[in-house]
């Protein structure tokens, strides 16, 4: 699977389109490590009713994941030789995804992206980080780190981190927050609250937190009421990348410490948050040493605005 080529073109991505169940849904391209046929499986004893079992491509062993059975579809039979594996890195784990069939792969942008409803999500769409026409249907963009949260409480971002870090006042610092899943940024919000930072500006995606540090902006004080920002990438409306290119790109903005935090960061996504001026990214399980980095980067914008 080739890189994504960013140049100049900001708040878009490649979305590789497949098939499971006779529904059309997708996956960031950034995401996917490689795709591959059907492969036996060995079932693994106790194990969640979505993992179908573990297979070792080139001495690398992977947990395959049954798309159908998490999307509530009737699963692979077991030993079906069916379909495709999806291989996809993201938050430190590789993991093998099974579906039906690829469409194919459309660069759009995050601007034609659309959050589901409440009644929506009721029904399960919690498992979307939005919804993007392609060729004339309707394709849902899966949120993948749901999807291995559920599987794997681990995976994901632990409250219980913060167990350890010692908490200060530190309300008088407050920090801007994009982020699209409203799971993780309650749980980002509460390892923030633990550590003392209780002065917090949650935004559901790019767009609203740009509108919003404009508006600071135009009451001439936006350094005095975010002192830091933290940021998704996969964001519907305006991603965080572009989100960080906006901010480090303004006069008075720039001064702003801007944390990239994401279950995507690889070496490329890593270099691409270089170019664009981030002062730190992380990954989403390393919620402890975010808040070491917020620590540092606030204390040094707070001593720059005297």
């Amino acid at each position: 699977m080739s890189e994504i080529i960013f140049g100049d073109r900001m708040n878009e991505l490649e979305v590789l389109e497949f098939i499971v169940g006779d529904h059309h849904y997708g996956i960031n391209v950034s995401k996917i490590q490689e795709i591959i046929a059907w492969h036996p499986v060995t079932p693994i004893p106790n194990t969640h009713p979505y993992v179908e079992g573990l297979f070792m491509p080139r001495e690398q062993m992977i947990s395959v994941v049954d798309l159908r059975r998490c999307l509530g579809f009737e699963p692979f039979a077991p030993g079906e030789n069916k379909g495709l594996f999806i291989i996809a890195s993201f938050s430190k784990l590789t993991t093998a995804f099974h579906i039906d069939s690829i469409r194919g792969i459309y660069r759009v942008s995050w601007e034609d992206i659309h959050v589901p409803d409440a009644s929506a999500e009721a029904g399960g769409a919690d498992l979307a980080t939005g919804v993007v026409k392609i060729e004339g249907h309707l394709t849902v963009v899966i949120d993948f780190e749901r999807i291995m949260s559920t599987i794997n409480s681990e995976a994901g971002i632990q409250v219980s981190d913060m167990d350890e870090y010692e908490r200060k006042d530190r309300s008088a610092s407050p920090i801007l927050l994009a982020e699209d899943s409203k799971m993780l940024s309650k749980l980002i919000q509460e390892c923030l609250v633990k550590a003392g930072y209780t002065t917090l500006i949650p935004n559901e995606n790019g767009q609203e937190a740009w509108e919003k540090l404009k508006e600071y902006d135009e009451e001439g004080d936006v350094l005095k009421k975010v002192h830091c920002i933290i940021t998704d990438i996969e964001m519907p409306k305006m991603d965080g990348h572009t989100l960080t290119k906006l901010i480090k790109e303004h006069k008075t903005m720039k001064q702003i410490p801007v944390i990239i935090f994401s279950s995507m960061i690889n070496d490329v996504i890593y270099k691409k948050g270089q170019e664009l001026g981030a002062d730190a990214q992380l990954t989403k399980p390393e919620i402890g040493r975010l808040v070491s980095v917020v620590d540092d980067l606030v204390a040094k914008h707070e001593m720059a605005m005297g």
